[in-house]
Formats: C-alpha cells, sequence, structure tokens
C-alpha cells in the first residue's frame, strides 16, 4: 500500500521539486561481517543506464536472474551505516530472501511511471496541492 512519507524530509533528496530519492526500512535487515545490523536505507529512482549496464555484466549474462541483483546495489544509495563504495553485490548477495523481496517490489513501485496522487489542502493557508503516494518502507 502506497502511503505519504511524512516521517523524514531530510533524507529524501528532489530535484526542481521531484523527488528522487526514497527512504525505506528493511523487514529483517542486513548484517554486516562485524555484526551490525542495517535495516534503514535510500534507494534512488533509476535511469536508463542503470538497466543498459547490468545487461553487459557477465554474471547477468549467465544467469539472468542475477540482474536485480547488480541493479539494486547500483540504485541503493544507503544502508544504515553503509554507503557509495560499500554497497555492492556482495551486500545484496547477503540479504535474507525476505529483504530482496521487498527490495524489488519498492524498487518496482517508486520507478513506476504513474505514483498515485491525492489532493491535498493546507489547514493554515488553504493552499490546495497533490501528494504523491509513495511507499514508507515501515
Amino acid at each position: 500500500m502506497f502511503m505519504p512519507d511524512t516521517s523524514t524530509k531530510s533524507q529524501s533528496r528532489s530535484q526542481k521539486g521531484m523527488q528522487t530519492e526514497f527512504e525505506f526500512v528493511l523487514p529483517k535487515g542486513y548484517v554486516d561481517s562485524d555484526g551490525n545490523l542495517h535495516r534503514k536505507g535510500v534507494m534512488r529512482l533509476a535511469t536508463a543506464m542503470d538497466e543498459i549496464i547490468p545487461m553487459r555484466d557477465m554474471r547477468v549474462k549467465q544467469n539472468q536472474a542475477y540482474l536485480t541483483v547488480v541493479l539494486l546495489a547500483r540504485v541503493i544509495t544507503k544502508l544504515g551505516t553503509l554507503d557509495g563504495g560499500e554497497l555492492h553485490t556482495g551486500v545484496i548477495e547477503s540479504l535474507f530472501s525476505a529483504d530482496f523481496a521487498y527490495l524489488q517490489d519498492f524498487y518496482r513501485r517508486i520507478n513506476e511511471a504513474d505514483i498515485p496522487a491525492i489532493p491535498a489542502k493546507c489547514p493554515n493557508c488553504n493552499h490546495e496541492f497533490e501528494v504523491e503516494l509513495v511507499p514508507t518502507g515501515e
């Protein structure tokens, strides 16, 4: 179910009014080699290159199912204290299957062309606007 994200504004970046990064919370969480649990993360919208580059990856050529692993490693920008170069295919491979399925669905939802919106009205100034309904991950 899509719900407006009212929990935080600081982690969600936008480009000229368009939200391009979305926060999520994994159902179980990624456990790193030191035993630290990482559940909260950020996923950005995918670009055309995000979907093209994995097709060149030898692991994807050998096993088409690996496409999702490479794709998620490209679009997840933060997971707990991990970011940037620390988020690679090895991290995605180590996720519990429930978290992997959650991220596949989350990717699909935020990258769909038609994100539902509902009309809203500011109770203070009566300004009318639309609120996009995006998954919060909780």
